[in-house]
């Protein structure tokens, strides 16, 4: 019987990776609003649901339970909980805060998305259905909650 050794010591670039991207500026501001609110233990549950100008929307919240199928990693001190049907929409996704003279906001840059709406917070991935240009438009047409 032959036996074969195999070198356990991973790489780094072998090391699993987040799924999602929070920005150094995003996660300081997000865990800073965390201490305000006294949340300690709480992790930031990043999800996707229906709903939005273009089919589908983001959503963010503070979150101390984790759900069967979960994943769960950190960015740094902040830990970030995203579930399985919404980790499938987000894969490459990236959460950073900008702030602007026209105020701040968490801005979601997501490389699945095919459109998004004027406002940010609702996108269609490729998956989503129709392709023609009415459904494709970038416009809100005032329908978001800002």
């Amino acid at each position: 019987m032959a036996m074969i050794e195999q070198d356990l010591n991973l790489p780094q670039s072998a090391m699993p990776q987040p799924m999602i991207l929070v920005t150094e500026t995003a996660s300081s501001r997000l865990l800073s609003m965390m201490r305000e609110k006294e949340l300690e233990g709480y992790a930031l549950r990043v999800f996707v649901s229906g709903g939005g100008c273009s089919g589908l929307q983001y959503g963010m919240t503070f979150d101390d339970e984790m759900r069967e199928g979960d994943n769960d990693f950190s960015v740094g001190d902040l830990r970030v909980v995203i579930d399985p049907v919404s980790a499938g929409y987000m894969m490459g996704a990236s959460i950073d805060f900008v702030d602007s003279m026209m105020g701040g906001g968490f801005k979601i840059d997501n490389p699945n998305a095919v459109s998004s709406c004027g406002c940010g917070h609702s996108f269609r991935t490729a998956d989503d259905g129709a392709d023609d240009a009415e459904s494709a438009g970038g416009g809100c047409g005032g329908t978001c909650g800002s």
